[in-house]
């Protein structure tokens, strides 16, 4: 038997505007401030994005779901946070994962951000990401998850591109990229966890 998989959206390009000192940024934010649009701030440069695709809500998910039964099997005391804004007037930056977690109690910010990429261009991730402290980093594109675990003491830090997760010691991300492939939701979650079983 073959097991269905998910297609590939098609990628969209978000919508830069250059130029913007942190007020203006504020005072975009709160005009449109309703549901339809994430926007992400760098530099000056302002990022829309149209609220993400059907795909999109699903891949995001189904990592979710999978992620979480993990931590839960593992003893991890982790807190799912959703896409809670995170934003830094002094380094200029806002951004909301998609998903994002704190792996242990009492953390100010999560240790985790999940970003399913379906659009090309805009302002640097990672560069917002180090500028907010996140010490990893999941990016889903293509198919395929890369993680980028934060380095250095102070200043500078930099993300640098690891085959294992930090975060999440142990957890099997062949198996994971397999499982969110998936088509069918139930199936891949019955699937990773006779996988983490094992």
């Amino acid at each position: 038997m073959t097991t269905a998989t998910l297609s590939k959206p098609q990628k969209e390009t978000p919508l830069l505007f250059e130029g913007l000192t942190w007020r203006e940024f504020k005072a975009v934010e709160q005009l449109l401030d309703r549901p339809g649009y994430r926007l992400s701030f760098l530099d000056g440069v302002l990022e829309i994005v149209q609220i993400p695709s059907e795909a999109h809500e699903t891949v995001k998910e189904r990592i979710a779901a999978l992620l979480e039964l993990f931590l839960l099997m593992a003893g991890f005391d982790f807190t799912p946070i959703g896409s809670m804004t995170l934003e830094s007037e002094t380094g200029r930056v806002k951004r909301e994962a998609d998903k994002s977690y704190k792996l242990a109690p009492g953390k100010s910010r999560p240790d985790l951000a999940i970003e399913v990429v379906f659009s090309s261009g805009g302002v640097s991730k990672l560069e917002v990401y180090k500028r907010l402290k996140i010490a990893e980093i999941w990016f889903w594109e293509d198919g395929a998850l890369q993680i980028y675990h934060l380095r250095g003491e102070g200043e500078p830090l930099d993300y640098e591109l690891i085959a294992k997760s930090e975060a999440v010691p142990g957890i099997d991300l062949e198996l994971l990229v397999r499982c969110v492939a998936i088509a069918n939701h139930v199936d891949a979650v019955k699937t990773w966890q006779q996988g983490i079983e094992d």
